[in-house]
């Protein structure tokens, strides 16, 4: 069985003598990285310089490139075993060019032999409360969605176009107390209202931890073109999540707002969480990844 130290076990000499490139090497990436240490080669996409030393400390090699210049992704093609594809879309369009420009880039030469790419469970859109599996159709309704919903199809056409085994994991609500804005504490802080129960939606969530986990036994033992819905154990909607964090942080429970009064209350971007309620079966990674959350609910996260 998987150590509690290392989330795969063992990895086999051939794993650890990979190179593993990082393109989205954020707050998730670099917890990817940390469990790679000593165990593989590690390689991280990076647009800032500034950035290079830190990169480095954490024995990671940095490439400068940038996804939205295409020209400067080619020194990518060979360089590395896998990839985990960490970055997000535009924030404008409809689509990823940023997807498309990473994967012709990989074509050029030296296919890798695996790819993860993180997508979002937003690609379901709202499904009414009900649960969730990955054999669902996509139904995004937003614009940042229907980038994701872009990017994973460029996703699989690299992977039925190549052979590259390619995994999308569908991701919920990234959490963690020592990551940046990663509880509900600050949002309490400020009083921002939730739904009644009545209008209240489910929400999903998983402990950042977790993720770089999952991300780690998908670029090891995810099958090919697979897709997996990564996320904890919790059942809980969104407005009883905030009580309980309020009572865990010693804070006055945010108020409770009809959902006519959140969309006069509250910006676009928090109105669009509000509106999708669905919760994610995790299964398939529990079983095909052997996965065992270190956090199994946001209870046991945030403590």
């Amino acid at each position: 069985m998987p150590s509690n130290q290392n989330p795969l076990g063992a990895l086999p000499a051939r794993f650890r003598r990979q190179r593993v490139l990082i393109v989205g090497c954020g707050d998730v990436g670099m917890r990817v990285a940390r469990h790679l240490e000593g165990r593989a080669r590690v390689l991280a996409l990076s647009s800032s310089p500034q950035r290079f030393d830190a990169l480095r400390a954490r024995d990671i090699v940095p490439l400068t490139g940038n996804l939205d210049r295409a020209a400067t992704l080619a020194r990518l093609a060979g360089l590395a075993d896998r990839v985990v594809y960490l970055a997000p879309p535009p924030t404008e369009g409809w689509q990823d060019p940023r997807a498309v420009a990473l994967l012709r880039a990989l074509r050029l030469r030296g296919l890798p032999v695996q790819l993860v790419y993180g997508s979002t469970s937003g690609v379901y859109g709202d499904c009414a409360g009900v649960w969730v599996d990955e054999t669902r159709p996509t139904s995004a309704t937003t614009p940042r969605a229907r980038r994701r919903v872009a990017a994973e199809e460029s996703v699989r056409f690299f992977g039925r176009s190549t052979g590259v085994r390619t995994q999308i994991l569908r991701i919920p609500g990234i959490y963690a107390p020592d990551r940046e804005g990663g509880t509900p504490e600050a949002r309490l802080q400020k009083g921002t209202p939730v739904l009644c129960a009545e209008d209240d939606v489910y929400t999903n969530h998983i402990h950042a931890d977790d993720l770089a986990r999952a991300c780690l036994a998908a670029l090891w033992k995810g099958r090919p073109q697979r897709v997996y819905n990564v996320s904890d154990d919790t059942e809980m909607k969104m407005g009883d999540y905030y009580d309980w964090a309020a009572d865990h942080y010693r804070l006055p429970r945010p108020p409770r707002v009809p959902r006519d009064g959140a969309q006069r209350q509250l910006p676009v971007m928090l109105l669009s969480f509000m509106s999708e309620s669905r919760r994610l079966v995790n299964t398939r990674m529990k079983q095909e990844l052997g996965l065992r959350l270190r956090y199994p609910s946001v209870r046991e996260g945030l403590q």
